[in-house]
């Protein structure tokens, strides 16, 4: 009811409900009439195969990120499995109903008994992966009930969740509903068996660590980008909000020699002017490929305004690969109540980053701190002088360099884990 007040003026809400209409007629149409036989032909006979069907929840964009090593590696070990990822948020959805991957991409229906049962008939999943979090109470319990594998991935858990409160035992039975826990840390391990959950919980790391180095071993290049950094050093903020914005406009500002490519997180028109107002020589990605001049300057007056040394990124999809050219990156997020946003796909090139102060939540970003791969500042000043420190102190930056880069690398492995116990335990065979 909430989300349909403010669909009229909330483009993500919109989205939101717009994505669910008729959900289930769409999902029935798009999986065809043999669903999941080879070459859409009915099984009901017994006489055609059926195929083994992946199912992977995730909420949204990063944990889409999460879950894709997992799911890319079964895809190569079962190659005739058949995959469907579902979204709860539109963010998600819309970033990635094109991936080739997999062979559908709905959003999630709402949660209720009855929505779980048509959804589960509907895909007919023969193993389901839970990415960290979005507990859904009646499609777990339906899950469980007809006693199909399903999976948490890279789960991490803190004593101020439910699950450990007096009023959480709801929470607590979602989580009796997985066959098995793959957990990052033995912290979570811990609080899981306060719980007598035991026998079935793992360590197996976070699988973003897999996906980063993944993306980092890509040998393509962004040419746009390349140009407009040039030989100089370059600083590359992504995923930041206002507040992270105003940490950096001011050295941006005074600081011509350098380039600023600047990522929001959100990427609305009017956020965009919003990074605009901030940042005085400023050009947004789109009109630098098409080599026009920043917005509100006349043709006649560009040879007047000095080169541009910020860059706006002002579409979705390219910022894991922008921190490639980083000098030093800023990853946003930490100013803000929710906290920073994902710190590995600055760290994994082997760069410096910074830090806003709200980064208590996520253990990457406190153990990238505390191995020296990363600097977390509460202020401009702060930051300027940060910046000030690393592009003149050659020693120090190489070290935070090194750190960011041994912490990435001495973390992978968490996807091997994980395909391992499916392997073991013939969860796509049985």
């Amino acid at each position: 009811m909430g989300i349909g007040c403010i669909a009229p003026w909330n483009k993500k809400a919109r989205l939101w409900l717009e994505g669910r209409k008729d959900i289930f007629e769409k999902i029935r149409s798009a999986l065809g009439p043999g669903w999941p036989s080879p070459g859409g032909s009915p099984a009901s006979s017994g006489d055609t195969e059926k195929y083994p069907v992946i199912w992977m929840h995730c909420s949204s964009l990063g944990e889409f990120e999460q879950g894709r090593p997992v799911l890319e590696q079964l895809r190569r070990d079962a190659p005739r499995s058949r995959i469907v990822v579902s979204f709860f948020s539109p963010s998600g959805y819309e970033a990635r109903k094109d991936y080739k991957g997999a062979d559908h991409i709905f959003y999630l229906p709402l949660d209720s008994g009855r929505n779980a049962r048509r959804f589960i008939d509907l895909i007919q999943p023969t193993l389901v992966i839970w990415i960290k979090y979005d507990y859904w109470y009646y499609y777990l319990q339906e899950l469980k009930k007809r006693n199909i594998p399903t999976l948490l991935v890279s789960g991490v858990f803190r004593p101020d969740q439910p699950f450990f409160r007096w009023y959480g035992r709801l929470h607590r039975y979602m989580l009796e509903c997985f066959t098995h826990l793959f957990v990052q840390t033995d912290v979570s391990q811990k609080l899981l068996g306060q719980l007598g959950i035991r026998g079935n919980v793992s360590i197996s790391g976070d699988t973003r660590f897999d996906r980063v180095f993944e993306i980092a071993e890509d040998p393509g290049s962004l040419p746009f980008i390349e140009t407009f950094c040039g030989d100089l050093p370059v600083i590359v903020a992504g995923s930041t909000w206002e507040e992270d914005e105003e940490e950096l406009d001011h050295y941006a500002n005074t600081h011509p020699e350098l380039r600023f490519v600047i990522a929001p997180h959100e990427i609305e028109e009017a956020r965009l002017r919003e990074v605009e107002s901030l940042f005085r020589h400023a050009i947004r990605y789109s009109e630098w490929i098409k080599g026009k001049a920043p917005q509100g300057r006349r043709s006649g007056q560009q040879a007047s305004w000095p080169e541009p040394n910020v860059l706006i990124i002002d579409n979705i999809g390219m910022l894991s690969r922008l921190y490639k050219y980083a000098t030093i990156t800023y990853v946003g997020g930490g100013f803000g109540d929710d906290g920073v946003h994902n710190v590995l796909e600055a760290a994994v090139y082997g760069k410096p980053v910074i830090l806003g102060p709200v980064i208590e939540k996520y253990i990457e970003a406190v153990e990238l701190a505390d191995c020296g791969g990363a600097l977390v500042i509460d202020s401009a000043l702060e930051a300027e002088s940060v910046l000030n420190r690393l592009l003149n102190n050659r020693e120090e930056y190489l070290q935070r360099c090194a750190a960011s880069r041994d912490y990435v690398y001495g973390k992978r492995g968490a996807t091997a884990k994980i395909v391992n116990y499916i392997r073991q335990h013939h969860l796509l065979t049985n």
